[in-house]
């Protein structure tokens, strides 16, 4: 009897929101559900996926796309976003691959040095973190909206990597023991611990940036920013100096991708990269962070990209053809965007409720 009339005096309210609150919770962990679903798919489909050394090779894949999907998961959360990412990685590329190859020419003295591995990656590194720190600067002082600034440097730095070479590919990038420039192919193919040094580094990337994220002041305006980049002014952020600093990071993130790529194929073509800023873009839509800016994780960016990866993979394993691989990433693009937009409205109509339940 108590029970009932428990439940007789329960408001109308409380159960809605316990039915919302469930679908939010079911929303926000989507990209678990989903990476679960593909795996478990693979795993019945084809020989062999969940093979230790099969899954090693995959996530050796996915770090290309992670380096990429971390780096632009700041610009997103300030309702940025950066297209040039892709061209960034094939130039940063070419410049590895020019500075083996070539060295560094100095006309006047008639010479050319070939730095060694360790001078050339910091180089390609700080190349990479100025293309980002030029669009930030375009963007901000200029008022220029990001998405047609990174367009148009997306073009540039793709024709300059063109020029870098007059469209050719830089080969035989293992380096000369006689220059002291070898070493450049470890990168790609090493391992520590059975595990190649891009897994490595992938997690050491997105434990960084997660750190950022949560322990720093940075972070904590580079959310304000997405939120209320007006709001965040008036507190006091120095909202242009942190967007310099996201599309810095995003360039910075874009260079060791290169550097990654480069070193894994021994060699450099001014064409590599070309769309991988749309693989990147999806693994952090569909990571939970909102394109409209100021919510995100990169813990979501991470499993986002192992899903966008894994299913590249699996569809490869099984013989799908490469054209039907482009109309489902397509669609997986389309329905993380829906998803976003319906997780939006959700947390909306929750805290609408919420607000009424305190009234």
């Amino acid at each position: 009897m108590m029970k009932t009339k428990a439940i007789e005096n329960m408001p109308a309210s409380a159960s809605q929101f316990n039915s919302a609150n469930i679908g939010l919770i079911l929303l926000k962990l989507r990209t678990f559900i989903a990476l679960f679903i593909i795996l478990g798919f693979f795993s019945f489909t084809v020989d062999g996926f969940l093979a230790p050394a099969s899954l090693i090779i995959m996530i050796k894949h996915i770090s290309i796309n992670a380096f990429l999907a971390l780096g632009i998961t700041f610009v997103i959360i300030t309702a940025g976003i950066d297209l040039s990412i892709g061209a960034t990685l094939g130039f940063c590329g070419m410049v590895a691959g020019y500075m083996i190859s070539h060295g560094i020419v100095l006309p006047m003295f008639g010479i050319a040095i070939f730095p060694s591995v360790w001078v050339i990656v910091p180089v390609v590194l700080v190349v990479g973190g100025l293309i980002g720190a030029v669009n930030g600067v375009i963007i901000t002082r200029y008022n220029v909206a990001p998405f047609i600034c990174t367009l148009g440097t997306m073009y540039i730095i793709r024709g300059a990597a063109m020029l870098l070479s007059g469209g050719e590919t830089f080969p035989g990038l293992q380096g000369n023991p006689q220059l002291g420039n070898t070493g450049f192919d470890v990168i790609g193919a090493g391992s520590l611990l059975g595990i190649p040094y891009a897994i490595w580094l992938m997690f050491i990337v997105a434990g960084v940036i997660a750190y950022v994220a949560k322990k720093l002041p940075f972070g904590r305006h580079v959310y304000s920013i997405g939120d209320n980049e007006r709001a965040a002014e008036l507190s006091g952020v120095k909202v242009n100096s942190v967007k310099v600093w996201v599309y810095t990071i995003s360039g910075f993130c874009a260079a060791i991708a290169g550097i990654v790529v480069t070193s894994q194929l021994v060699a450099s073509h001014p064409a590599t990269g070309t769309a991988f800023e749309m693989n990147a873009i999806a693994a952090v839509v569909l990571g939970g962070t909102s394109l409209a800016g100021g919510r995100g994780t990169v813990t979501g960016t991470l499993i986002g990209a192992f899903v966008i990866g894994i299913l590249a993979d699996g569809l490869v394993m099984m013989g799908v053809s490469e054209f039907w691989q482009m109309v489902i990433k397509g669609i997986v693009i389309i329905i993380a965007v829906i998803i976003d937009q319906m997780q939006s409205k959700m947390q909306y109509k929750a805290a609408i409720t919420s607000q009424k339940t305190v009234g």
